[in-house]
């Protein structure tokens, strides 16, 4: 597979009350292009910050982060901005759907960052949240009026809407009940099926088994990688006790 982006000597480092904490220790990673890489480790590994640096919403202390054969590390934030809404889909566990706006409104938001209005793209909207559960009887509605899982679903969309290069997943069923959640990695993984390139990260073995690669941090470094085959190509229970099995010897 080709390398859609890729890391050379990555540092991350802050600064706590005088004290400079490494959080990303000269990393090297390669992302691949349709591959689902799961990032995991225990609370303070870096995987949030690895994430970050990855798609450009915050820049390394140290070495570089190339996206194709460009340093998005060297760029301005104002450059940096462009990259993410031309190329980066983003999914949080806190959702961030605009109260002030219904659900058609917050997808057409996500969507005319990049690109004009115009009844194709009005088109696409549509389809693409009857695709994933959402008709327009529901379309009119504002979150609060909403399910968690359904929030989701509409903030994956709003991701996926301008058909990014990339698509980060920060812990996208943390908050979700385990019905809800099992829909939304459902979604994802119907997205990695068709070709979508995701790295997400999650501290939850079953949000862990839908990817087909999975990096485990320790102390902000690469201490192992597992590999799977595509989800729903394998055994399940054998599946799971594989990962279970890579964790364990992580000390996870």
């Amino acid at each position: 597979m080709r390398s859609i982006l890729h890391t050379e000597k990555l540092c991350k480092t802050f600064s706590n009350g005088g004290l400079q904490q490494h959080v990303i220790k000269n990393l090297d990673l390669d992302i691949y292009e349709g591959d689902f890489t799961v990032v995991m480790g225990a609370s303070g590994s870096g995987k949030s910050t690895l994430l970050y640096a990855l798609s450009g919403m915050d820049k390394p202390t140290l070495g570089k982060v190339f996206f194709g054969e460009e340093d998005i590390s060297a760029y301005t934030n104002d450059q940096l901005a462009v990259f993410r809404r031309k190329h980066c889909g983003f999914v949080f566990q806190s959702i961030y759907l605009l109260d002030s706006m219904n659900v058609f409104d917050n997808v057409m938001t996500g969507a005319l960052a990049a690109q004009k209005n115009s009844p194709a793209l009005v088109q696409r909207v549509g389809d693409r949240l009857k695709a994933v559960g959402i008709g327009e009887k529901m379309w009119q509605k504002y979150p609060n009026q909403l399910s968690g899982g359904e929030c989701q679903r509409i903030g994956i969309v709003r991701a996926v809407i301008n058909e990014p290069q990339l698509l980060f997943a920060d812990e996208p069923t943390g908050s979700l009940n385990s019905a809800a959640g099992c829909d939304v990695l459902d979604l994802f993984t119907e997205l990695h099926q068709k070709g979508q390139s995701i790295v997400m990260v999650t501290h939850d073995l079953r949000t862990a088994l839908r990817g087909s690669r999975v990096i485990y941090l320790r102390d902000g470094s690469i201490v192992g990688e597992h590999k799977m085959p595509a989800f729903g190509t394998d055994d399940p229970a054998a599946r799971r006790d594989r990962l279970q099995k890579f964790l364990d010897e992580m000390g996870w």
